[in-house]
């Protein structure tokens, strides 16, 4: 019996639609670069250029230096959100970051994958939401089709592949559920 193969010269995502001309596309992976994948270190200007490309994007919002986002168009950030550096935001789909979430250093928000399962390699895509408080901490990959609950915590270098409760804290590869995210009343 032959096992299978994959035939990679067989894969077609012609039904995959970005949801932008390609001359808007090219002109956002420039300015990707040049704001956003840089040092540039201002963050009214990020939030500026990302309502233009069309994304919501709400007050108080944090975007470091070397971050890289796919498509604008295709992203909710609500307020007091922060977006630490080296995070990557592959959303081939919506991706809604609701308000006071955080992604930390080295973050991947990744919405696009393949189907191993068929020799075609098939693109799957899925949303990705970081409800109200919800923390992806540095280093972690939140896969497709995925929802960080309210409060949720996906701890260092961990990986969600499914999603997390609201208020618990995750760990591992894929990421499991380790205790209840406590917190502490600020001190007057």
């Amino acid at each position: 019996m032959d096992s299978p193969k994959i035939d990679l010269s067989t894969f077609d995502n012609d039904w995959y639609k970005p949801g932008q001309p390609l001359v808007v596309r090219a002109l956002w992976y420039f300015i990707n670069y040049v704001f956003f994948k840089s040092a540039f270190p201002f963050y009214g200007p990020k939030r500026v250029l990302l309502r233009l490309f069309g994304a919501k994007v709400g007050k108080g919002v944090i975007i470091k230096p070397h971050v890289s986002i796919k498509y604008p168009w295709h992203l909710v950030v609500g307020n007091h959100v922060w977006i630490g550096e080296l995070a990557w935001i592959d959303n081939l789909a919506k991706v809604t970051l609701k308000d006071h979430s955080c992604i930390s250093q080295g973050a991947m928000l990744l919405c696009g994958n393949h189907n191993y399962k068929r020799s075609t390699f098939d693109l799957l895509v899925g949303e990705i939401t970081l409800e109200e408080g919800a923390w992806a901490g540095a280093k972690t990959v939140v896969c497709p089709g995925v929802r960080l609950g309210s409060h949720s915590l996906l701890t260092v270098g961990s990986i969600a592949t499914a999603s997390l409760e609201a208020n618990w804290i995750y760990q591992g590869n894929p990421a499991k559920k380790l205790k209840i995210r406590e917190f502490k009343a600020p001190k007057s």
